[in-house]
């Protein structure tokens, strides 16, 4: 099994619900953030990445066809080469819109988990930290246009450099018609999922926490 699909757009583009439709094409398993909770060696790997340590791409990957979100879509340039045959979506969304979303979800969730005693969440707090947030936007959360201007050249630098045929640059509402024509696969009958807001967010990551506890435990 090889990555097919690689996801260039940062978290809160939709790509939670891009993974769960991904998986609806048959593109099952696809990696999202949540993963790393279900992974417990994929934090560290991932905070090595943050040290300038690549991994062995098909074996973070093993099991998935697909990647979004945080932390793997900072790699989409690293993950091209390793699987040169996958086709990329850059998923975007209204900057302002993206922002606001940001500081109402992930980021308080990632300003807890650095406070929590737990080592597994420390240690995820600091990947995050490393990769995203003084990685990406050196640490200036509360800098709106700063973290705008970031959003925006990533996207652009995804734009620009993978060639056309292999990119669709994909934002919620656009639903299966371009996702499939792009993938080249039938249009499900099922509706296109739909589970971006900040409330599914916060919900699907306690049931993924859960999961993750019972996983450890197990």
């Amino acid at each position: 099994m090889s990555i097919k699909v690689i996801g260039a757009g940062f978290g809160r583009t939709g790509t939670l619900s891009l993974k769960h439709g991904l998986e609806m094409l048959g593109f099952d398993k696809c990696y999202h953030m949540m993963e790393v909770h279900l992974n417990p060696t994929h934090a560290q790997i991932w905070k090595d990445l943050a040290d300038g340590i690549e991994p062995d791409w098909h074996q973070l990957f093993e099991g998935y066809q697909a990647s979004v979100d945080w932390p793997s879509c900072n790699f989409w340039r690293e993950q091209m080469v390793a699987f040169p045959d996958a086709k990329v979506i850059l998923s975007r969304r209204d900057p302002e819109k993206w922002y606001a979303s940001i500081m109402n979800t992930i980021w308080p969730s990632s300003k807890a988990g650095a406070a929590s005693e737990d080592p597994a969440g420390k240690l995820r707090s600091a990947m995050v930290f490393g990769l995203i947030w003084d990685g990406i936007f050196d640490g200036r959360m509360d800098d709106k246009d700063f973290v705008i201007s970031q959003f925006e050249k990533h996207n652009q630098q995804v734009i620009d450099e993978v060639p056309a045929a292999k990119l669709l640059v994909y934002e919620p509402g656009d639903g299966w018609e371009p996702l499939c024509e792009f993938l080249q696969v039938p249009v499900p009958e099922a509706d296109y999922p739909r589970v971006n807001s900040t409330e599914d967010f916060r919900a699907q990551w306690d049931k993924i926490s859960k999961q993750a506890e019972e996983k450890r435990s197990s």
